[in-house]
């Protein structure tokens, strides 16, 4: 009882001052994001044989249950495994996962209600770095609207062909892209060697801050590489990250940046927007981040989901942000760096996509 009122002060203190963004709106019919709360939920069925459907990934039929107001509710669901690097074997035991609920008329008046297919993100090699991946998550929905709402799960599974149940660990459900989409009044645009010029700037230079907030190089406007692009007024294009596991702050034993970047560690940080000579445009970035500043050091502030030394060495990373953002030497050198010649400030990250198919597989 006592971490579950420790848990609901904290969460109250990350979602305020910038929570009336996020209400509701007529296409957001789900309560599932609506909620704090961590989510309790299982997937039973012939888990070994999805865990190892990795190459061509099949649907395969799974009971789903989650668990609210103390009563466990069941559906019968569709399920596979996705993503890239994750997806791996030899990287992930446990792949990340496709919920396919295909709106299914005995999900209505329910948690689930409205929802189709939802992103699982699975507990790879330690469910530390999961809880640190969603908090990144948070930090972005802090920035923008124009951001993936995710809900913090415990997820067990009972493979019933073998008698076997896993312990539940932390998982992250994603917001599906299309419906992130129509909450902000837009549509999903899947358009390979996009130009990043071409997209807001406003937003752009968000999303460009932000990930250099987070040490993440892992990405890319050219190639979709864990960016989706929504189009808004029929013409203003906008970009939304999504999957940090690569980035500093979350800092998984297995992330490395790409060996184009040059860098040492994904602890370094590169600014990988496009050239802008003229600083004063970052200003109103800069100043918006500032205005953030206590938010985001909330998240990580008394947070019992995290151990002490993750919290200090995190907050340590986030003041070398803020030192750096309100330097003006040092911030021109960082970002201005995509300016520089001969740098790596120009290259693009196509990530393990097979771009041939890139309109099939975004759909997913």
């Amino acid at each position: 009882m006592r971490y579950l009122l420790i848990l609901l002060i904290f969460t109250c203190t990350v979602i305020s001052g910038k929570s009336q963004e996020y209400q509701s709106t007529p296409a957001d019919l789900s309560q599932l994001f609506n909620s704090e709360a961590v989510l309790h939920i299982n997937l039973k069925g012939d888990i070994r044989t999805l865990f190892n459907d990795r190459k061509e990934p099949e649907y395969h039929p799974i009971v789903f249950s989650y668990q609210e107001n103390d009563e466990w509710h069941k559906v019968n669901i569709r399920v596979k495994t996705r993503g890239h690097f994750r997806r791996m074997k030899e990287n992930c035991l446990t792949p990340p996962l496709l919920l396919n609920f295909d709106s299914l008329p005995d999900i209505s008046s329910s948690l689930f209600e409205g929802q189709n297919k939802l992103k699982l993100v699975t507990t790879c090699v330690d469910e530390r770095f999961v809880i640190r991946e969603y908090l990144a998550y948070k930090i972005y929905q802090l920035i923008t609207p124009y951001s993936f709402r995710v809900r913090l799960v415990k997820v067990s599974f009972d493979d019933t062909e073998r008698n076997r149940t896993t312990p539940a660990k932390y998982g992250i459900l994603l917001e599906d892209h299309n419906k992130m989409a129509s909450r902000n009044n837009a549509i999903i645009r899947k358009q390979l060697k996009l130009s990043p010029e071409t997209t807001d700037r406003e937003f752009f230079l968000k999303m460009a801050v932000f990930q250099y907030l987070i040490g993440n190089t892992d990405w890319s406007i050219q190639y979709l590489h864990n960016i989706k692009i929504l189009v808004r007024n029929g013409t203003s294009l906008v970009a939304v990250p999504y999957d940090f596991d690569m980035s500093g702050i979350v800092n998984t034993p297995y992330a490395a940046p790409a060996e184009a970047l040059q860098l040492s560690s994904v602890r370094s940080r590169r600014y990988r927007g496009y050239c802008i000579e003229d600083m004063s445009e970052f200003q109103s970035t800069f100043d918006l981040f500032n205005e953030l500043k206590n938010d985001i050091y909330a998240i990580y502030e008394n947070n019992p989901l995290i151990d002490q030394n993750y919290r200090k060495n995190t907050i340590k990373y986030l003041d070398r942000f803020y030192d750096i953002i309100n330097d003006k030497k040092r911030s021109k050198k960082e970002f201005q760096y995509p300016c520089k010649s001969g740098g790596t400030g120009n290259v693009v990250i196509q990530g393990l996509k097979d771009h041939s198919i890139e309109n099939k597989k975004n759909s997913d």
